[in-house]
């Protein structure tokens, strides 16, 4: 079985003194580079998305600016393909889809930012062209979000995505089973 790893928009902004910190994002930045460095070892295919904002009034990711950046741990190694996107769904506008199809992994898994809104965008509509998914649950990260009046903790909306992705729009399993499916020596 072959396997593709799409990590998406693990970038500064996300981070604490970011323009957008999420919830435990150090956390899930660790668990994804730990994924990284398994599918590098054996020797699967790795897709970075990356978003950019386009509008000058951008909250966030704008361009020219270290937010944009990867966060180091999970950084493209030269050989890797990146996606630039400029929406929450990374199919919109970009050769993503052209890139898997070529690719044509038995398995599409995924990691990244922001659970609630990227990654949840992407993953249905990757499942909805008919790719198999899998997420890595502990790689990726919310935001704390207001709603009436109230705040729902990050760490709530984080399990209310990965419930809803799960069974239906993909699996959801933790990085190391994910890993120990790759290399069960890794």
């Amino acid at each position: 079985m072959t396997r593709l790893l799409l990590l998406i928009d693990i970038q500064r902004d996300y981070f604490p003194g970011g323009r957008h910190p999420l919830v435990d994002p150090d956390a899930a930045a660790d668990a994804a580079s730990r994924l990284l460095a398994a599918f590098r070892t054996a020797g699967e295919r790795v897709v970075h998305v990356q978003h950019v904002s386009s509008g000058p009034d951008a909250a966030f990711f704008a361009a020219g600016t270290p937010g944009v950046e990867f966060d180091p741990r999970v950084a493209p190694d030269g050989s890797e393909d990146v996606i630039v996107k400029h929406q929450p769904n990374a199919f919109l506008g970009t050769g993503l889809e052209a890139l898997l199809r070529a690719a044509a992994p038995d398995e599409i898994v995924v990691a990244g930012m922001m659970s609630s809104m990227c990654v949840d965008a992407t993953v249905r509509a990757a499942s909805d062209l008919g790719f198999r998914l899998a997420v890595a649950q502990d790689a990726c990260a919310a935001p704390d979000l207001g709603y009436d009046g109230r705040t729902v903790p990050g760490a709530q909306v984080h399990l209310a995505f990965m419930a809803a992705l799960d069974g239906t729009y993909a699996r959801v399993a933790d990085v190391d089973a994910l890993a120990a499916e790759l290399a069960p020596a890794f």
